[in-house]
C-alpha cells in the first residue's frame, strides 16, 4: 500500500506488519517503517524471478539494532503463513513400496501379469501412493524437496507447463530441474525393474503436501556465525527399513544429504551475521549463487534457496578491504539498513515493543521523550554543496530540532517565508536522500534502540518515580551520555545547529516535553475552550477569502448581506502577530490555500491541516490572556495532589486541603479528571503539573 511519508509517498508491504498474526502471538514484532528497505529487497527478489533463479545474495548493512533481523524474521513468518493458505500451497515426493500381500510378486517390481487385487475390491494398478501402512514394506524418505514434475521428462514437462501457463512464462527451475541424485537412482532402478514403463514406475509415487516452519526447519531457516559446513551427506543404506526395499535399490549405495542448505530448500535461509564468518566458512556461496548448486563428495545439489544475510558496518568495512571482496560484489545485492530517522516511528518501536513490559504505568510523553533524543543521535547537519543555491541556503541553517521535525512531521521552520517554506518541502525528499549512496551515510550512527530500551527499563525503575516518567527518561539520558567510553556516537565532535551536541539534545528534548506539558494543562483547566478559537480562525479565513474576491458574506443572525468584518479580521491578525501589510497577508493565506489544492487534488481544504502554524499562533495568542488563571489552577492540583500522596504514606485518608475552598478544589478536581483521560495518572499528573509549575509558572503564582 502507499503511505505518506514526510519525505514523499512510498510503498509499504502488508506482509512486514504481520496481519495474520493473533493479538497475542509475540514470536515476532512488526517492522516498524523502513519502507525504503522494503522496496529494495522486493526489487532483488523481482529480479530473481525475472532471472529464473535467485543468484545473489541479498545483504543488509547496517549498525546493530536497526531491523535487519526483524526484516528477515518478517518475510519468514510470511513465508510460513503463506504455504498454508491454498494459493501459497507446496508439494514433495516420497517413495512408497508395497508388501507382497498386495502385489503377489517381489516387492514393487512385481510380473507385470500379478494380480493386484485388493481386499474389499479395487486395484492398486493406478497407484501406490494410498496404500494403508499393513500394506506397505518400505516408504523412503527423500530429503531433498524435489518438485514432483521433476519426475516427468523435461519435453513432456514443458509441454504440460505451457498449457497450463497458457501466454504467461513458467519459472526457469521448474521448466528444466533435475531430480535430486537420491530421487534420480531410485526412478532409474524402478524403470529398470518396470522394462521402462514410466507409468508404472511412478506408481511408487506418494506426493504429500508441506508447509514452511522455522519451527521444524522447513523452509525457513535463520543460520548465525557458526564454523561448520552449510551441507553435507551421509550414508543410510544402515537404515532398517531399507532391508524392505527391492532387490534393484538394496544393491544400490544411497546418501542422504543434510545440512542448513538442504533444510531450507524451497524457501529461504538467513545468514544471521555472515561477515563474522572467516571468508572460509562462506567461499562455496559465491559458486552456489552463480551456479544453483552446491556440491557434495557424491552428488551435486540444486539449492532452489533465496540467502538473506546481515552484517553490521564494522565488519562490511573490513570486508571491503579484502582483496575478494571485488569478486564476491557481484554475488551480493547490498541493501543498507540506518536507523529509524523519524521520531514518530521510533515512538512506535518503543509503545508497542517496550512500554508494555515495564509492567508499570506509563506517562504521557515517555517514549516521546526517549525517541526524539534517540533519533536527534542519528541526525547529520547537512551539505549544501549538495542542493541547488536556494534549497542550499535554507538547509545550511537548518537546527537539529528543525530537522528532527521535518523528518518525523513534515513541518518546516516558522521563521521561514511563503516561497523558503515551499522550497523546502518540495526539496524534502532530496533532504532525506542526501547521503544514501554514501558509505557515512545519515542514521549509521547513533543511539540504538537496544540502547534506548535499556533507557526505559531503567527508568521505569528509578526510584523516585511510581511510573515509567518522561522525566525518569530525561534523568537516565543524563546518565547514558556520561558513558562516552562506551559508545562511539557520544565522542564525535559537535557542530553548528546542535549536531551531535548530546547536551544540546536533551535541552531540546525537555523544553519540548514541557511545551507539551503546558499545552495539557491548559486544555484540561476547561479556561480556554479549543472550539471557540478554532471556530474564530474558521471565520477569519472565511472572511478573508470573501475579502479577498471584492463579494460579500451573509450574515447567520440577520440573514442580510455584508461586506467581510474588517474589525474581527484585524483582531486576528493583530493576535497572529502578522508585520506585513494586512492586505499582503490576506492574499498570501487564499494562495496558500490555493497552493494546497492543487498538491492534494480532489481534497477538501481543511484549516487545521493547511495553516497549522498559524493555529498554533492563534491558540498560544488565546492563551496568553488565561495563563495565570490556569497557572494558579495548578498549583492548587499540585497541592491537592502532594498533600493526598502525604495522607496516603501515612494511612490517613482524611480529605486534606480543606483550606484550598469548595470552588477551587472542584475546579482542580475536574481538571485531574481531564489529564486522567489523557493518560495521566495521579502520580504522573503530581510529576507533570510540578515539572510545569516550577519552569513556566513560577512568576505567575508567588
Amino acid at each position: 500500500e502507499v503511505v505518506d511519508k514526510p519525505w514523499g509517498k512510498v510503498v509499504r508491504y502488508r506482509l512486514f506488519d504481520l496481519p495474520w498474526d493473533d493479538k497475542g502471538d509475540s514470536r515476532d514484532m512488526p517492522l516498524v517503517g523502513h519502507e525504503e528497505i522494503q522496496g529494495e529487497i522486493f526489487r532483488s527478489l523481482a529480479n530473481f524471478v525475472n532471472e529464473g533463479r535467485a543468484n545473489r545474495l541479498v545483504l543488509m548493512h547496517g549498525p546493530n539494532g536497526s531491523g535487519k533481523s526483524t526484516t528477515a524474521a518478517c518475510i519468514l513468518r510470511a513465508l510460513e503463513h503463506y504455504s498454508t493458505l491454498p494459493e501459497g500451497a507446496l508439494y514433495r515426493l516420497h517413495w512408497v513400496f508395497p508388501s507382497r500381500k498386495t502385489t503377489r510378486g517381489a516387492i514393487g517390481f512385481g510380473d507385470s501379469q500379478a494380480d493386484r487385487a485388493v481386499p474389499g475390491g479395487g486395484s492398486w494398478d493406478d497407484t501406490y501412493a494410498h496404500l494403508p501402512d499393513t500394506a506397505i514394506d518400505a516408504r523412503l524418505q527423500v530429503e531433498i524437496r524435489d518438485h514432483p514434475l521433476f519426475l516427468l521428462p523435461i519435453p513432456e514437462r514443458r509441454a504440460l507447463l505451457a498449457k497450463l501457463y497458457g501466454s504467461a512464462t513458467p519459472p526457469a527451475w521448474l521448466a528444466s530441474g533435475q531430480l535430486s541424485y537420491k530421487n534420480q537412482q531410485v526412478l532409474e532402478a524402478l524403470m529398470m525393474s518396470e522394462e521402462g514403463n514410466l507409468k508404472r514406475a511412478l506408481r511408487h509415487v506418494q506426493i504429500e503436501r508441506w508447509t514452511i516452519s522455522r519451527r521444524y526447519r522447513q523452509g525457513a531457516i535463520t543460520l548465525g556465525p557458526e564454523l561448520s559446513v552449510d551441507a553435507g551427506e551421509r550414508q543410510i543404506t544402515a537404515d532398517r527399513s531399507l532391508a524392505a526395499l527391492p532387490t534393484a535399490l538394496q544393491a544400490t549405495t544411497l546418501f542422504e544429504a543434510h545440512g542448513e542448505l538442504i533444510d531450507a530448500a524451497g524457501g529461504v535461509i538467513e545468514f544471521s551475521d555472515l561477515l563474522k564468518r572467516p571468508m572460509e566458512a562462506f567461499r562455496y556461496l559465491q559458486l552456489t549463487l552463480e551456479t544453483g548448486e552446491v556440491s557434495l563428495p557424491h552428488q551435486t545439489v540444486q539449492t532452489n534457496v533465496v540467502m538473506i544475510g546481515s552484517a553490521n558496518e564494522i565488519h562490511l568495512g573490513a570486508f571491503r578491504e579484502h582483496p575478494e571482496f571485488p569478486s564476491f560484489r557481484g554475488r551480493f545485492e547490498l541493501v543498507p539498513v540506518p536507523y529509524l530517522r523519524s521520531w514518530v516511528d521510533e515512538r512506535r518501536i518503543y509503545d508497542v515493543q517496550i512500554a508494555p513490559y515495564t509492567h508499570r504505568h506509563v506517562a504521557p510523553h515517555a517514549t516521546a521523550v526517549a525517541a526524539e533524543f534517540a533519533v536527534m543521535t542519528r541526525l547529520s547537519k547537512p551539505s549544501p554543496d549538495r542542493y541547488p543555491s536556494e534549497l542550499a541556503k535554507i538547509v545550511k541553517e537548518l537546527s537539529i530540532e528543525q530537522k528532527l521535525d521535518l523528518y518525523g512531521l513534515g513541518k518546516v521552520p516558522e521563521g521561514l517565508d511563503g516561497d523558503a517554506r515551499k522550497v523546502l518541502k518540495s526539496g524534502l525528499g532530496a533532504v532525506y536522500r542526501e547521503s544514501e549512496a554514501s558509505v557515512e551515510y545519515e542514521g549509521r550512527d547513533g543511539a540504538s534502540p537496544r540502547t534506548m530500551r535499556t533507557v526505559l527499563l531503567n527508568a521505569a525503575q528509578h526510584p523516585e518515580y511510581t511510573c515509567l516518567s518522561p522525566f525518569a527518561v530525561l534523568a537516565e539520558l543524563d546518565e547514558l551520555c556520561k558513558q562516552t567510553s562506551e559508545y562511539d556516537w557520544l565522542r564525535v565532535k559537535a557542530q553548528a545547529g546542535g549536531y551531535h551536541d548530546t547536551k544540546e539534545m536533551r535541552g531540546v528534548v525537555r523544553r519540548r516535553l514541557l511545551d507539551r506539558i503546558e499545552e495539557e494543562m491548559r486544555a484540561a483547566s476547561g479556561l480556554v475552550d479549543d472550539v471557540r478559537y478554532k471556530e474564530l480562525f474558521d471565520r477569519y479565513v472565511t472572511n478573508v477569502s470573501v475579502w479577498v474576491k471584492g463579494e460579500t458574506i451573509r450574515n447567520p443572525l440577520t440573514g442580510e448581506y455584508e461586506r467581510p468584518d474588517e474589525r474581527m479580521m484585524r483582531e486576528v491578525e493583530a493576535f497572529l502577530g502578522v508585520t506585513q501589510k494586512n492586505e499582503d497577508h490576506r492574499r498570501s493565506l487564499i494562495s496558500s490555500i490555493a497552493a494546497w489544492a492543487i498538491d492534494h487534488p480532489g481534497q477538501r481544504a481543511v484549516n487545521e491541516i493547511v495553516f497549522p502554524e498559524l493555529l498554533k499562533k492563534l491558540q498560544e495568542a488565546v492563551f496568553a490572556e488565561r495563563r495565570k488563571p490556569i497557572a494558579l489552577l495548578v498549583r492548587d492540583l499540585v497541592s491537592i495532589l502532594r498533600n493526598k500522596k502525604v495522607a496516603k504514606e501515612r494511612g490517613d485518608d482524611r480529605a486534606p486541603d480543606k483550606d484550598l475552598g469548595e470552588a477551587r478544589r472542584r475546579e482542580a478536581t475536574a481538571m485531574l479528571e481531564r489529564l486522567k483521560r489523557m493518560g495521566y495518572d495521579e502520580d504522573s499528573a503530581l510529576d507533570a503539573a510540578s515539572a510545569v509549575l516550577r519552569a513556566r509558572f513560577h512568576e505567575l503564582v508567588v
